[in-house]
């Protein structure tokens, strides 16, 4: 317990990325077991385990305010699995490149068929440049539905590096997405 509370401490006070990653490799594999035993998704798993990390960095100023981050860190993948589960019974699993753009997206009108066109062509040009490493790990993670232990293994780089990798491809994809969703909206309120 003495380690966990240093590295929390180094990650909150120093933001220092060596201990962020000594507590990914000393909890990870726990989480994801536990996380698995509520999605029954190895894939979810991996996911959720990844995105409660980076809720860690991302608040990584506040963790000295928390007593017991291990507790913290197991009610917040509960809490994703739980999500995970509960999207998932919404929507049925599928691959996005093996759907039609027209039952993604409900194309009542021109106007909405220029939309989807646009923001499927935003995200091809994000994805092609993004940095390579960074390309290859979102299109064997999202294109090919390889793992991120798989894409790690098959690249020769860390899980953790993956993981970084594929929240950075997110990001950009999810700019790049608001400012498609935007320039329509912005040019219906200027009209």
């Amino acid at each position: 317990m003495e380690v966990l509370k240093d590295l929390q401490l180094q990650i909150a006070l120093h933001n220092d990325i060596r201990a962020y990653r000594q507590l990914y490799l000393l909890l990870s594999d726990r989480l994801q077991h536990f996380s698995f035993s509520i999605t029954k998704s190895r894939e979810g798993a991996e996911e959720i385990v990844s995105d409660a990390f980076i809720k860690i960095w991302q608040k990584r100023s506040q963790l000295h305010g928390i007593d017991n981050l291990k507790a913290y860190l197991y009610t917040t993948t509960r809490n994703l699995s739980l999500n995970y589960i509960a999207k998932q019974s919404k929507s049925p699993v599928r691959v996005l490149n093996e759907v039609p753009a027209e039952t993604i997206i409900e194309l009542n009108s021109p106007e909405e068929m220029l939309i989807a066109k646009e923001t499927f062509i935003s995200i091809e040009q994000v994805v092609h440049r993004l940095p390579a490493q960074c390309k290859a790990v979102f299109q064997l993670v999202k294109e090919e539905g390889l793992k991120y232990k798989e894409v790690a293994s098959e690249l020769n780089i860390s899980v953790f590096t993956v993981r970084n990798q594929m929240s950075i491809a997110t990001k950009k994809i999810g700019k790049a997405l608001f400012v498609v969703v935007q320039e329509p909206f912005a040019q219906a309120v200027s009209n």
